[in-house]
């Protein structure tokens, strides 16, 4: 009896997996797509390319006898730009916020100020020398920074922002009894507190023919650096100013804010201002 062998033809290997082209666009587009996301003017196209570039790497990873390494890899850019792209269009958002509603603020010294200001440096081109040389370096010597906590603008300075101009004219350090007398339902200030009275006048700059209402602010900061407005307590002030008339060019309205503030050392505090909303403050003295 003849014994035939089984023949068994061996089975050919199995093909290797093949360049995955879905994969490489997907890299493409999620490398492209990530860069632009990082430029603020082409943030656009990064939010256009990065979704096709995930969508697509998803589709790669699902090919059969493709490789996945390069879908794998334009899965993670692609998700990882979109994170930076927000980051950077919060940024961009925050930037332009900041410049929108932080305007800046400045101010000038009192008329009388400038006046003797200039007397002083006409009085001092007369002089010799050796007088302008001492001038100057009292100059050069001066603070810098008028307006912060430390070197504060003086009484009757012009704080102008936007399109508003503040002056204030001038404190009452101790106006308790005024303001109380003013209204029988003020509050009485707290224990080691008292009443000041700042008299204020907000100057409308801007031309909207609908006019504004002044959103002036004015705090009082302690020489311990605590801040007081006028929520610390209900008072109605004397002559108070109107904060809810509507002001046209070049029309202006002065009155009184009640402040209640610790009473101890209570001339060493300054006073925080803000022109408008949203005007940077800057400090002015109380005397």
């Amino acid at each position: 009896m003849t014994t035939s062998a089984s023949h068994q033809t061996p089975s050919a290997p199995e093909a290797e997996s093949t360049r995955n082209t879905v994969g490489l666009v997907a890299l493409i587009l999620a490398v492209i797509g990530a860069v632009f996301a990082c430029v603020p003017g082409a943030l656009i196209i990064g939010w256009v390319l990065l979704p096709i570039a995930f969508v697509l790497a998803l589709v790669s990873l699902f090919l059969k006898g493709k490789k996945r390494g390069m879908g794998i890899a334009a899965l993670i850019i692609s998700v990882v730009g979109t994170v930076i792209g927000v980051v950077v269009f919060l940024s961009v958002v925050a930037n332009a916020f900041s410049d929108s509603f932080n305007q800046e603020t400045s101010g000038s010294a009192p008329a009388e100020t400038r006046e003797e200001e200039s007397e002083d440096q006409e009085a001092a081109s007369a002089e010799p020398d050796v007088a302008g040389t001492e001038e100057e370096e009292e100059v050069a010597g001066s603070p810098d920074g008028e307006g912060t906590r430390e070197n504060p603008y003086p009484l009757g300075a012009e704080i102008s922002s936007g399109d508003w101009t503040v002056t204030i004219n001038s404190v009452d350090l101790d106006a308790t009894d005024a303001v109380m007398a003013e209204n029988q339902f003020n509050d009485a200030p707290a224990d080691g507190h008292l009443y000041l009275l700042v008299n204020v006048t907000a100057q409308y700059t801007g031309n909207d023919p609908e006019g504004s209402m002044p959103w002036v602010t004015v705090e009082y900061v302690s020489p311990q650096g605590n801040t007081f407005d006028a929520a610390e307590s209900f008072a109605v002030a004397p002559d108070a100013l109107d904060s809810t008339g509507t002001l046209y060019e070049g029309a202006s309205a002065t009155g009184n804010i009640a402040l209640s503030v610790p009473a101890e050392e209570v001339e060493a505090g300054v006073l925080s201002v803000r022109p408008d909303l949203f005007s940077e403050k800057v400090f002015v003295s109380l005397d």
